[in-house]
């Protein structure tokens, strides 16, 4: 897939303000601090669609982006050391919590973590929290232009220990570098599939009797 055109449209705190139309969503996620504005800058050929910075957790509401006209990016909050009040963290988890369980357009989430860091509790306990609500997701190892491949084959090998104790199959996963654009082909070919693949069962359904 080449991305022709992503463009900002809303950004809110309450799930029934997001966009009404029926475009399919793919939602990105992450501890703060992982690489999430870069990442996105990075799948659009843009420099400063989501905004980056030095100070973690940045992002506090749910951002959509449309992508080529045709589905919708979602930039979320990031979870763990966002520099803010218990209080404000208290919000981002409710209206995160609200995103993934209402949100009907959502076909995927994306949960981002740095290939540097051996598995973290706060992204396995979300990952599992996804997987008991039956929210569909793929990992985005993060940040592999930092680690030689043998590492990297080390790191994934040590998250998929710890997922496998407790579930049938591994979840699909892509390994990622903004700086030298290592997976974007491939995560943008992933969306693009799904999406040809909504298109084909939305053109294939009999019209009501």
């Amino acid at each position: 897939m080449q991305i022709k055109t992503a463009k900002f449209v809303v950004s809110n705190q309450e799930v029934h303000k997001c966009p009404t139309n029926q475009l399919p969503e793919y939602a990105f996620i992450g501890r703060s601090n992982v690489g999430k504005s870069s990442l996105i800058n990075m799948l659009t050929n843009q420099k400063n669609l989501a905004k980056t910075s030095g100070r973690p957790g940045k992002t506090q509401l749910i951002n959509h982006f449309i992508i080529n006209d045709n589905w919708f990016l979602v930039d979320l909050p990031g979870y763990g050391y966002a520099r803010v009040s218990k209080s404000a963290k208290k919000t981002f988890q409710k209206f995160i919590t609200a995103y993934f369980r209402e949100r009907k357009q959502l076909v995927s989430a994306f949960v981002l973590v740095d290939i540097r860091h051996k598995p973290q509790p706060v992204d396995m306990a979300f990952m599992q929290w996804l997987g008991e609500n039956g929210i569909p997701f793929s990992i985005v190892f993060t940040k592999a232009d930092k680690l030689r491949p043998k590492s990297i084959e080390n790191h994934i090998e040590a998250y998929k220990t710890i997922l496998l104790e407790s579930w049938e199959e591994f979840p699909n996963y892509f390994i990622t570098s903004s700086s030298n654009y290592t997976g974007k082909e491939a995560l943008l070919n992933y969306i693009d599939a799904i999406n040809t693949d909504l298109d084909e069962q939305a053109a294939n359904q009999l019209p009501f009797q």
